[in-house]
Formats: C-alpha cells, structure tokens, sequence
C-alpha cells in the first residue's frame, strides 16, 4: 500500500474512534459541570477516565493493524496501576506522544499533563481536558513578579489546588523536562552540554513534587529513541515510514527532601534541585539506541 494511502486511512480510523467517543465524554463532562454532588462528579470522572483509556487503546489496535512500526519498550520494574508515578522524559516529536501511550495505558493509571490555564478556554478540548482532571497552572514571569510582588507564591497555591483532586488517588503526570521540542538550533543557541539533549527545566517537576508531595514517590524516567532516522513527524508515522520507536524506561524512588523545600523563594534548594535533575540527563548518555 502507498504511503499516502496507509497515512490516510490510519488517521481516518484514529478520527473515527475519536468522534464515536467524544460524544459520550462531552455529556459526561457537562454532568460534572451542571451537577454539584461530589459522588456524581466522582462517577462521571472514572467512566470518563474509562473512556480516554478505550480511545487510546483502540488507537494502539489501529496502529498495529495499519504500520510496521516496532515499538521496542524496555522496563526495568514493573507498573501497577493502583501506584502513583512521575513521569519525565526528552522530547524530539509528536510521536514522543503515541511513544507514552504505548508505554503506559492500562499499565499506570492515565496519565495527566500539566496545562496553562489559558488552555481551558479551547473549544471542545479545554471541557475534555478539565473533564478528564487534567490539573490547569498559571505561571507568573519574573517580570510580572517584580511589577506585582503580592502574587509571590500564588502560582504554587492555584497548583496545590488543582493538585487537590489528586490526593490519596493513584495518578501519572507526565512532564517534558526540555519544555520544548529538541531541534539542532535549540541545541545550538542554548549551548547545550548533552549531546541529543536539550538543557532541563526543574521548575515544572518542583511544582509537581511540593503540590503532591511524598504520594508522588517513584520517578519513572523515560528516553524516547529513533534509531533508524531523525525523529520522525506524526505524518511520516501514521503512513507507515517508523520503523522501530525505542522507550528506555527507569525507575527509581525520589529522594525525600525533594519534598521540603521552596524552589522560588530558596536559592539552596533550587540550586539543589536543578542539580539533581542534572544528574538525571546526564545518565542517560548510558542508553543504547540498540
């Protein structure tokens, strides 16, 4: 079958799995919306959750009816879905997303990404994504703390909050370190020095870590890999052009006093906390791309 040909009948399968499931979701989350009753929101959250694990399952059938794609995933312990876990990884594409489901649905408990609270406002997506307990921050700048001294702090808190839901419920929250995509000119203009790797980002997971606390005790640390080319973009996946997809994945239990610390407002543990992140990117100089 042509390229073209298998790129569009896979994401005409993946859209139709998607459309049958919206439907369901979106009355779902208006019940959330419109009915107070914390047992009824509860309820609506599981079969919601339910759903999102469905698509995403169904995705992963359509993937391997329709490429060649190896997804050659290495554990070092195993998942319970009944555990909470970080999850930090490298980012080159927009494969790294399928990468994470393949990885993880049905083994963790669905994973949630941190968004900025602008996002709640999309269209259809911003109702998923608060139907689905995805947790919303806001960031302030150094910039806008500087003008407005009184919101020291604030972004924790909304944080904390939004992490509320959260609490003595198992949950994956994947984070990016990079905060970005990974290009050569990125590399380049950041002085990068990881050789396939851009320079972390500590402030997201330090969120994570004082907002949940010792409930998010294990670090499953992911290396996302494409040993036959550049990293590949969605189109060149769903038509069949990605060989193989390596996910190196470590576990290891987070240091306590990762904990009890203020990374804004103490220059100590910050500094302890970026160096302890560094010492994670440097690690994985030691995965093998075979």
């Amino acid at each position: 079958m042509p390229h073209w040909m298998t790129g569009t009948l896979t994401c005409l399968l993946v859209l139709l799995n998607t459309l049958i499931g919206i439907g369901p979701m979106m009355v779902l989350a208006v019940i959330k919306v419109v009915v107070p009753h914390q047992g009824v929101r509860r309820w609506s959250s599981r079969w919601v959750m339910w759903i999102a694990e469905t698509w995403a399952e169904i995705n992963k059938a359509i993937f391997r009816l329709m490429l060649p794609t190896v997804w050659d995933i290495r554990y070092d312990a195993e998942l319970h879905r009944d555990h909470s876990y970080l999850v930090i990884s490298n980012h080159q594409s927009w494969v790294d997303i399928p990468a994470l489901v393949q990885s993880f649905n049905r083994r963790t408990p669905y994973f949630k990404f941190f968004l900025k609270k602008e996002l709640i406002w999309t269209p259809f997506l911003g109702l998923a994504f608060w139907a689905l307990d995805y947790p919303f921050m806001k960031r302030y700048s150094k910039a806008h703390l500087a003008r407005h001294p009184e919101d020291r702090g604030k972004d924790l808190e909304i944080t904390r909050r939004a992490c509320e839901k959260f609490r003595n419920l198992p949950v994956t929250v994947v984070n990016f370190l990079e905060g970005t995509r990974f290009t050569e000119q990125k590399h380049r203009a950041q002085g990068s020095p990881y050789r396939h790797l851009l320079r972390p980002k500590s402030g997201g997971i330090a969120f994570v870590a004082a907002a949940l606390g010792e409930q998010m005790r294990s670090l499953l640390d992911v290396t996302i890999v494409y040993p036959e080319q550049s990293p590949p973009g969605f189109w060149a996946l769903v038509s069949g052009r990605v060989p193989r997809v390596l996910v190196d994945i470590r576990s290891q239990t987070l240091p306590a006093d990762l904990f009890h610390g203020d990374y804004s407002e103490d220059p100590a543990f910050r500094s302890y906390f970026q160096g302890w992140v560094n010492s994670i990117w440097e690690a994985r100089t030691n995965v093998s791309p075979n």
